[in-house]
């Protein structure tokens, strides 16, 4: 393993914002600490980077202890929110700073630049000034200024959070393949699963200072570890249950979810997806009245009462892992999705399914 965290704990006074934990990156490997505001993922970040000193634990580089090395001398390139490039030089000065740093001659700078500056999409952009960029392409040099060197981690922390959802949709998927195509170990700050799972090959969640699950995006998304997991994950409901030969059964009817699923009791999480009006000759489901309506991009999300739901025991409107509610409304009602074309109106009975896309399958 290139990164290896060990047992790491970080105390501020009386407070303790990581605590106890071990993590390992492997090279050419992106990991993504996911987990809300407050977490304690920015400064075991920081740790890493060698900006915050550990109370206890280790940080290894190929087996080597960081203990006592600086900075400076970790090679590891940082890409912040705001970028923090320097307002003074245009894009080519930003991008070269770290060569000339490590001493590469000028002939060679300007080599490197360029060719950062076409694998980030900034072609001919040398001589303009970082203060005429848009945040996006800010953003980009400082991905290009970060990566110039040669590091042996990236630590990006938070760094698309500034920008508005289009544009960081689209430099994530763009900055996914920089990373695939550059073969870079990289260590990613999250608060957005969206983001977190474009870029990531393992997805490691954390609360309260604490790593609750790690493992690859599919499987975090489908397996939650526990409810705590699923509620950041936008399960705004959850629902006894039973899994038998892949299919799995609840009040809400049957869905398949996958034949790794284990046999026997477990918790379905429900996002707000997880039910659908059903299709004309649909067969199956159950019937919910419509409480309310609200138009998105690509469905009609709904609010619906279902009969006899509490009784089901079913959860919804708890605490997610960030301390918000569900997006479920009173016990008694669940989110669905309908055609825009086609949604009911307050009011009206439907027939609802499950839908496996938005289903997450909980231990019992």
């Amino acid at each position: 393993m290139a990164l290896q965290v060990n047992g790491v704990t970080v105390r501020y006074g009386g407070l303790t914002a990581v605590s106890g934990v071990d993590l390992s990156v492997a090279d050419g490997e992106v990991l993504a600490l996911l987990g809300p505001s407050g977490c304690g993922k920015s400064t075991l970040l920081r740790a890493v980077a060698g900006l915050e000193r550990p109370d206890e634990g280790e940080i290894r580089w190929d087996g080597r202890d960081l203990a006592d090395v600086p900075v400076h001398r970790r090679e590891f390139g940082l890409v912040f929110q705001d970028g923090q490039l320097f307002p003074h030089r245009d894009v080519a000065g930003n991008v070269a700073f770290g060569l000339r740093m490590r001493g590469v001659e000028r002939g060679g700078q300007a080599d490197r630049v360029a060719e950062l500056l076409e694998l980030v999409g900034l072609a001919g952009y040398e001589r303009r000034r970082v203060t005429e960029l848009s945040g996006g392409e800010q953003q980009r040099v400082a991905l290009a200024r970060a990566l110039a060197p040669h590091p042996r981690l990236l630590l990006l922390d938070e760094p698309l959070s500034a920008l508005d959802r289009a544009l960081r949709d689209q430099l994530a998927v763009d900055l996914a393949d920089l990373l695939r195509r550059t073969g870079t170990t990289a260590l990613l700050v999250t608060h957005d699963h969206d983001e977190a799972f474009t870029l990531a090959d393992r997805v490691a969640v954390m609360s309260a200072g604490r790593l609750l699950q790690v493992g690859r995006p599919a499987e975090v998304w489908r397996r939650p570890a526990t409810e705590r997991v699923a509620r950041f994950l936008g399960c705004t409901a959850v629902v006894p249950a039973r899994v038998a030969n892949g299919v799995v059964t609840s009040a809400l009817g049957d869905a398949a979810v996958g034949a790794d699923a284990p046999d026997g009791p477990a918790r379905l999480g429900l996002r707000a997806t997880a039910l659908r009006v059903a299709g004309e000759g649909e067969s199956g489901g159950i019937t919910a009245e419509v409480v309310q309506r609200v138009h998105r991009r690509e469905h009609v999300r709904l609010l619906v009462r279902v009969p006899g739901v509490a009784a089901a025991g079913i959860e919804n409107g708890a605490d997610g892992a960030d301390g918000a509610a569900g997006t479920a409304g009173a016990v008694g009602t669940l989110d669905a999705t309908a055609p825009v074309g086609s949604a009911p109106s307050p009011g009206d009975e439907v027939r609802l399914v499950l839908d496996p896309d938005g289903l997450a399958l909980l231990p019992a």
